[in-house]
């Protein structure tokens, strides 16, 4: 099977740098949102991205322009019936991601794939919201996606070898290194980078060091990026917290409990860099550490 065209469904920060790295690789992708100020919004991000590029150098007017022609808004499902491949990266909620590809494997002509880019939630739930559920598959991308360079292809239990080896020829071709993991709660990925940030909160609140320590800790001696908490706040706090919740419920196991404090945080609304205030305080628009909370 040859690939084409591809939909995003969700036009967020995940979604939007999906439909850029597809652009890119020279697919025909189209975005879309309910929203459509989210479309257009996630469309004018990657613009704005790529514009940077271009003002240093790094990038071809060219390319940009020829990236961006790639790019179609959609506001409706229906423009997934001539896709080869639609990849879903909407909210983490189970419900909403059933129900969205309920309407896309109605929608979708036979040869279609259906790719969810869930960071936690089983596939195979997910899959038996449809009728082809050899042609569904966890392709899942790490955050920005235009840098980073690892997609997980997850194998729901009726996914086939063919679309295993489709899927990951478009994610190679789009610059990523693949791998491929069973389906279980939190894949790779997240399920060994949950346990380490459990471990950091259970530091913080046995008070071995403060948050900004942990962080400073974690970088300098584990030549992380970025330490576990301000990584949790890149990726927001609510997030952090529902991939937490199901990996507790999907392997019974104390370690991946969510932390009170990270509930207290997920509740007040303090979700980390979206909205202002997580781990961190970036009000003043820069990281600080927060003095309006005691952890």
């Amino acid at each position: 099977m040859t690939v084409n065209k591809i939909m995003v469904i969700g036009a967020g920060f995940m979604g939007a740098g999906i439909a850029q790295v597809g652009a890119q690789a020279g697919y025909e992708m189209v975005l879309y949102d309910i929203a459509p100020a989210a479309v257009d919004k996630g469309i004018a991000g990657v613009n704005k991205l790529l514009a940077k590029k271009v003002a240093k150098g790094t990038l071809a007017q060219e390319a940009l322009d020829s990236t961006m022609a790639l790019i179609k808004a959609s506001t409706s499902l229906e423009d997934a019936a001539d896709a080869d491949l639609v990849i879903e990266a909407v909210y983490e909620n189970a419900d909403l991601k059933k129900d969205i590809f309920s309407q896309l494997d109605a929608v979708c002509k036979p040869e279609c794939i259906l790719a969810t880019n869930t960071s936690s939630i089983p596939i195979t739930s997910l899959a038996a919201a449809v009728k082809r559920q050899d042609k569904f598959i966890g392709m899942h991308f790490f955050s920005p996606v235009p840098v980073m360079k690892l997609c997980e292809l997850i194998r729901a239990i009726k996914t086939s070898d063919e679309t295993i080896g489709v899927v990951a020829e478009v994610a190679q071709k789009m610059g990523k290194v693949t791998v491929v993991a069973k389906d279980v709660p939190g894949f790779i990925v997240n399920r060994i980078n949950s346990a380490m940030r459990c471990e950091a909160y259970k530091c913080l609140e046995e008070g071995v060091a403060t948050v900004e320590d942990i962080d400073k800790a974690m970088k300098n001696g584990a030549n992380l990026p970025m330490g576990p908490f301000e990584l949790a706040d890149f990726v927001g706090l609510d997030v952090n917290y529902s991939v937490l919740s199901t990996l507790y419920a999907g392997y019974k196991d104390s370690k991946f409990a969510p932390n009170l404090t990270l509930e207290k945080l997920v509740t007040a609304g303090d979700l980390g860099r979206k909205t202002g205030k997580g781990w961190y305080d970036y009000t003043s628009g820069e990281k600080k550490p927060r003095t309006d909370v005691k952890f």
